[in-house]
C-alpha cells in the first residue's frame, strides 16, 4: 500500500474512515440508475500531494481511481513521505514533479489541506499545474486544493468552488465562485469539502472518459 502508519490501532481507525467515506461515494453513486463505472485502465494520474495534505481527500480519489483501473502516482516536491495535517496518516511521495512531465498523465487531482500552501511555494509545482490544465489535462482540485491552481494563474473567467476560505482568494483570480458542491468548467474540476467527495470523484471519472 501506499500509506504508513503510525500504529496497528491507528492503522485499523483509518482503514474504518477510509472504508466509510468509499462506500458513502460509491452508494451516492450508484443510486443514479443511469449510472455505469466506467473502465478507466490506462488513464494515468498525477495526485499532487504534499506535507499537511488531508488524509480522506487524498486517499478517496486515488481508491476510487486505482479501482477504476486507473494509474496514479503521488507526485510532490521529493520523493518520500508526507504527513496529513488531520490523522497520524502519512502518504508516500513517490515520485518529484522534476522526475516527470504533464505529457504522461491525463489527469492531475489536487487534495486539500494545507498541502496546496506548500505545494504552491514551488514554482516548479506551479509550472506542473499550469502546464497541465493548459495541455486541456483534467484538473480536479478539492477543499484548499484551487489554490495551487490560482498561483498558476488558470481560473481568471472560470467557474470554481473551493473551501469557504477559499472563496475571495478564487474571485481575487478571476473566477466566478459559486458555493456548490462540485464545479466544471471545461476540464477544470473543483469541490469544496471531503462530504463533497462523491460528487468529486465521478466528476474526474466522467472527464477521464470523455478525454480519450
Amino acid at each position: 500500500m501506499r500509506f504508513l502508519y503510525a500504529d496497528l490501532k491507528q492503522q485499523w481507525k483509518f482503514v474504518g474512515i477510509v472504508a466509510l467515506a468509499l462506500m458513502a461515494a460509491s452508494s451516492a453513486v450508484v443510486a443514479d440508475d443511469s449510472y455505469a463505472p466506467a473502465d478507466l485502465s490506462g488513464k494515468r494520474v498525477a495526485v499532487l500531494a504534499g506535507e499537511g495534505l488531508h488524509d480522506a481527500e487524498t486517499l478517496v480519489p486515488i481508491g476510487f481511481l486505482v479501482n477504476r483501473g486507473a494509474a496514479v502516482t503521488v507526485v510532490g516536491v521529493a520523493p518520500g513521505y508526507a504527513k496529513a495535517y488531520n490523522s497520524d496518516t502519512w502518504v508516500r511521495i513517490e515520485k518529484s514533479v522534476d522526475e516527470v512531465t504533464v505529457e504522461a498523465f491525463d489527469a492531475i487531482v489536487i487534495p486539500g489541506g494545507s498541502s496546496p500552501a506548500y505545494l504552491r511555494e514551488h514554482e516548479n509545482v506551479v509550472a506542473f499545474a499550469r502546464d497541465a490544465v493548459e495541455a486541456g489535462k483534467v484538473a480536479a482540485a478539492i477543499c484548499h486544493g484551487p489554490q495551487l491552481l490560482i498561483s498558476a494563474g488558470v481560473l481568471d473567467g472560470k467557474k470554481a468552488t473551493a473551501y469557504s476560505g477559499v472563496a475571495d482568494e478564487l474571485r481575487e483570480a478571476g473566477a466566478e465562485y459559486d458555493d456548490a458542491p462540485m464545479m466544471r468548467d471545461g476540464n477544470i474540476i473543483t469541490s469544496r469539502i471531503p462530504q463533497d467527495l462523491p460528487v468529486f470523484v465521478r466528476a474526474i471519472e466522467e472527464a477521464l472518459t470523455e478525454n480519450k
